[in-house]
């Protein structure tokens, strides 16, 4: 591995690193390799500090690296430093995974919240639908014999105002005034209110 470079050279002339990073923008390997060898300790530091997950921050500090690689063309030394310039890039890149990862654990959550139904008491709802179906029963003795009869037919087997008077051998309005009576007294019955 070769020794990092100096961010600075020590003349105070131009930087060794703006001219690395002038020949990576040109497309040269070597130079890159030794812009990598230079930032990738740093990058990573940040990165690290950021993500907090070592083998998520080696990702993300690769891929900040390959974004110095495709980006060089874009870099002016006059708006600061590579170091500085990397050292953003890494930051940004590393808070945009933690949002990522953050974003993506939230709708896990809301996923499984929506599906998350109350368990079904099984026991419950029979003993539940058992006392209804009591209580139906109770009140359609309550009923005259005509009206149970109209009633049970309607609503138990399906027929029609005009089946039931035929089935029944009444007259239709009878049978109408029969029901709307009967269904009167289950309403009062069962305390259903309107």
């Amino acid at each position: 591995m070769r020794q990092p470079l100096p961010f600075a050279a020590p003349d105070g002339g131009g930087s060794r690193l703006e001219d690395l990073m002038a020949q990576v923008a040109r497309g040269d390997k070597d130079a890159f390799s030794a812009l990598y060898d230079a930032l990738a300790g740093t990058v990573f530091g940040i990165v690290v500090k950021v993500v907090r997950d070592r083998a998520q921050s080696e990702e993300v500090a690769q891929e900040v690296m390959i974004d110095l690689w495709r980006q060089a063309s874009r870099y002016r030394p006059e708006q600061g430093s590579v170091p500085a310039w990397a050292a953003t890039l890494a930051h940004r890149r590393a808070v945009d995974r933690v949002r990522s990862a953050q974003a993506s654990a939230n709708r896990e959550y809301d996923q499984a919240a929506r599906e998350h139904q109350r368990p079904f008491d099984e026991v419950a709802e029979q003993v539940e639908t058992r006392l209804e179906s009591e209580q139906v029963r109770r009140c359609m003795r309550g009923l005259t014999e005509l009206q149970r009869q109209a009633v049970t037919l309607a609503y138990y087997q399906g027929l029609t105002y005009r089946e039931v008077a035929e089935t029944l051998r009444a007259p239709l309005p009878t049978i109408k005034t029969r029901m709307r009576d009967g269904l009167i007294r289950l309403r009062d019955c069962m305390g259903v209110t309107t």
